[in-house]
């Protein structure tokens, strides 16, 4: 369970960023007419740190749906290995989901 909230709180946290980001690129995308020198700079230093943090982003993206990836298929491998466990687990979470559900 602490896995799946996890997993859900990284996915909402990469969209939240790339959000941020893509607003990030439109700010400056608006802001290339205006002039100086100061600015141009200002803008420039901007533009590398979004590219900074799309890569940066992309690679915690890659790692995080390769350890997704990685469970799973220790997961596959666990319960190849030990079916009646998994059937004992499964069944007991069964059970008492189904006590909780019927106390309501």
């Amino acid at each position: 369970m602490e896995h799946a909230m996890n997993v859900f709180t990284n996915d909402q946290l990469v969209t939240d960023i790339n959000a941020v980001l893509s607003d990030a690129e439109s700010l400056l995308s608006a802001t290339v007419d205006q002039g100086g020198e100061k600015m141009a700079n200002l803008r420039s230093k901007a533009e590398a740190s979004v590219r900074l943090a799309r890569r940066r982003m992309a690679h915690a993206q890659n790692a995080m749906l390769e350890k997704t990836r990685e469970t799973a298929r220790m997961t596959d491998v666990y319960v190849h290995e030990n079916p009646w466990n998994a059937m004992g687990a499964a069944a007991g979470v069964g059970l008492l989901v189904g006590f909780l559900l019927g106390r309501r």
